[in-house]
């Protein structure tokens, strides 16, 4: 009889294999699992749902083993083909056992003899708590298939042609994750695969249509100048999702402020805010980025590697005036670890999450948000929506104008026709 085993450790959830069925294989890759072919095993992350894997099992027996867990390994899939279980025998396994459980064909797993078949009831486990009989691997990387010399090849290209170091980081990640999703080099790779690729990317929802944009880019620019060809030229990019920004009102605002006690942190998401800078801009300012006579912060290489002026609020002057002369600023406005760089963007995200939490404010949104806020705000204070244009550094007015649908009301007085009954 086919029995299927889940082993779960600190690092991932692991079944082994000793059959090959292409079609159950194909399922579990579009389901996240990465087949490792030394051990014989697919690995899938530790926190997946076992509910939702087990129902691609087709209602096959298994059993699942937690390492070093008081739990006692628990067996389903067995009760409708052994006699029913009395009321007192009934085991708490409801809440994960599969739908429609039956036995399945020959094609799973591991072998397992009439000699070996589990009871309805685990017995108790002869062995420790911390002493599993089992010996589980250390966590499982899947083999690349996106050699050292093809990086470097697209890092050469990246480089050659001044990308910023955030994109080489993303265009070599999809290149790593399309080879290691469909285990094969890049030059083995046709547009069929592609497609195939970007279609389980979307279908698991774990990507937005920004993410496969991102994905079709970086795939593109590698086939084109390193693999010299063009198979995904003519490839059609998903429309971006239609998603309006979340605002914070000023009320929500000074609350932020007012919480935040560290000078540092409250000064970085006060420049945030108050002048409209990316989290990339405002971790990358240095001292002599600021001119405090003019009320006016230089943005060094923003986003496009494109210079520009923002406004610095009196405010903000003020404050930051206190800030030079107690922190001794000297380079980076926002040292890290070490001081010699500037704090980390993932830092400044953390900073502003703490923030959100201490305000016990429960919108679900970024420190970007806080850029999206500076913009509707002086829209509906009525400012010139060009002078915003040229404030956020943006190319086209169009991404501007988007603000003009948060901020309509206020703008051109629209009021409710159940305010006028």
């Amino acid at each position: 009889m086919d029995v299927i085993y889940l082993f779960r450790d600190s690092a991932a959830v692991q079944i082994p294999f000793s059959n090959y069925d292409p079609n159950l294989f194909r399922l579990f890759i579009r389901n996240g699992g990465f087949w490792d072919g030394m051990s014989q095993k697919f690995i899938f992350r530790k926190d997946t749902d076992i509910i939702k894997l087990s129902r691609l099992f087709s209602g096959a027996p298994f059993v699942f083993v937690q390492e070093d867990s008081s739990v006692q390994p628990q067996v389903f899939g067995f009760i409708q083909n052994i006699n029913a279980p009395n009321a007192d025998d009934s085991s708490d396994n409801s809440d994960i056992l599969p739908e429609n459980s039956r036995w399945p064909s020959q094609r799973f797993c591991q072998k397992s003899g009439p000699s070996q078949r589990p009871s309805l009831r685990p017995e108790k486990s002869r062995y420790p708590v911390n002493s599993s009989p089992f010996t589980f691997p250390a966590p499982f990387s899947p083999p690349e298939k996106f050699s050292g010399l093809w990086r470097s090849k697209l890092e050469a290209e990246l480089r050659s042609r001044k990308y910023s170091p955030r994109t080489q980081k993303a265009y070599i990640y999809y290149n790593r994750l399309i080879c290691r999703t469909l285990q094969k080099p890049p030059e083995e790779i046709r547009s069929c695969d592609i497609t195939q690729f970007l279609a389980d990317m979307d279908k698991n929802g774990e990507y937005s249509a920004s993410s496969l944009n991102l994905a079709i880019s970086a795939i593109k620019f590698f086939f084109r100048y390193v693999l010299k060809k063009d198979d995904v030229s003519e490839r059609h990019r998903p429309h971006q999702d239609g998603r309006l920004p979340m605002i914070l009102s000023k009320e929500e605002i000074s609350k932020i402020l007012g919480l935040e006690k560290n000078p540092k942190h409250r000064l970085l998401l006060m420049l945030a805010y108050s002048s409209g800078l990316r989290v990339s801009e405002v971790v990358a300012l240095k001292r002599e980025h600021i001119d405090l006579s003019r009320k006016v912060i230089y943005v060094r290489l923003g986003k496009g590697r494109k210079d520009r002026n923002t406004i610095l609020s009196e405010k903000a002057a003020h404050f930051i005036e206190e800030y030079f002369n107690f922190f001794q600023i000297e380079k980076w406005l926002f040292p890290g670890q070490p001081p010699s760089h500037p704090l980390s963007i993932r830092s400044a995200q953390y900073i502003f999450d703490k923030a959100l939490r201490h305000a016990e404010i429960n919108k679900k949104i970024s420190i970007h948000n806080l850029r999206h806020t500076f913009a509707t705000h002086l829209l509906e204070s009525g400012t010139d929506i060009r002078y915003i244009q040229s404030l956020l550094g943006h190319a086209n007015l169009r991404t501007t104008e988007r603000y003009t649908h948060v901020a309509r009301r206020s703008i051109l007085n629209i009021r409710s026709p159940l305010d006028t009954i």
